[in-house]
């Protein structure tokens, strides 16, 4: 399952990522980052399919994901 990390300090809350996700499950949060925008978050991690278009997008490069790599063992 792909993580996404948001480097929400670093976010100035655009919706560029929010916009453009192929599975709509981003979306501007209700609080405030410590530079005052509202940043981006993930809804439903579940639904990811690490398909990349959000960290793509992000002018702020505030976006980071983390795909598990095929064949690797889970032990």
């Amino acid at each position: 399952m792909p993580t996404v990390k948001f480097e929400e300090t670093r976010c100035k809350g655009c919706g560029l990522c929010v916009h453009f996700c192929p599975q709509k499950i981003l979306r501007i949060s209700g609080r405030l980052n410590p530079k005052g925008f509202f940043p981006a978050e993930l809804v439903d991690e579940t639904k990811c399919t690490g398909c990349m278009t959000c960290a793509r997008m992000c002018p702020d490069i505030a976006i980071e994901v983390y795909r598990e790599k095929k064949g690797a063992s889970r032990g």
